[in-house]
């Protein structure tokens, strides 16, 4: 049984059909990628999981829990990480005071503890008294991983991490989710960047106009220069 699964999913917004018919599933320890151009309805995919934008129609189930239909602080609690594209930190909380609030004491032996996020991301140790709306773009980016990270996750939904980032910060954040997965961590990672999923992905899922257009392996992928003009090209 697949620990995450998306199974005929139906998503609007107001009228707007977004989502149609998606199935999707992600293993136990998978890093599973979103792909597709602007608009092809990969964050819509990560809002219905998490709840906020919930579907109308179709299954979402962790661990055959089915979660449609929960708000999305039940969603979150019941495992599931969401990491949003605009990142949504604590402007007037330190770096520490934002790990604070998002504390969560279970999770067994994969318990988060500041200790284990400063290992993650020892830069965000040295600015831990920062007010986090005085940190960069990619400081920011680390610290909304890191406080999600606090909460315990089963999987960890992250929409666009690299949107806007610079690439030297592009390169640390690929080294630090490589390190997330290596701890057996499940992520669900919508992206467009192909070269900054292409290390770290097990499987992708293609879609356009919210519908999934293609699933294969990551080395499957990259050896598919067709599927790659055809879907990702802009």
């Amino acid at each position: 049984m697949a620990l995450l699964e998306l199974s005929h999913v139906e998503t609007y917004y107001g009228d707007s059909h977004i989502l149609f018919d998606l199935s999707l599933e992600v293993g136990e320890g998978e890093v599973v990628c979103l792909l597709g151009r602007n608009g092809a309805g990969k964050t819509t995919t990560v809002r219905s999981i998490i709840g906020l934008t919930p579907p109308r129609a179709g299954r979402i189930t962790l661990r055959g829990r089915d979660l449609a239909g929960l708000p999305p602080f039940r969603i979150a609690r019941s495992g599931i990480g969401y990491v949003p594209e605009d990142r949504r930190i604590f402007p007037n909380l330190s770096v520490g005071e934002n790990l604070e609030v998002a504390r969560k004491a279970n999770g067994g032996d994969r318990v988060w503890t500041e200790q284990r996020v400063w290992e993650l991301f020892p830069h965000l140790r040295e600015l831990r008294h920062r007010p986090a709306g005085r940190l960069s773009g990619g400081e920011q980016q680390m610290l909304t991983i890191a406080r999600t990270l606090m909460g315990n996750p089963e999987v960890l939904l992250l929409d666009e991490p690299s949107e806007g980032l610079a690439p030297l910060v592009v390169q640390m954040l690929r080294e630090q989710l490589a390190r997330l997965k290596a701890s057996g961590l499940t992520i669900v990672l919508a992206e467009q960047n192909v070269h900054f999923v292409s290390g770290l992905g097990d499987r992708v899922y293609i879609l356009e106009k919210g519908s999934v257009r293609y699933h294969g392996s990551m080395d499957a992928f990259l050896g598919d220069a067709d599927i790659r003009q055809a879907y990702l090209a802009v």
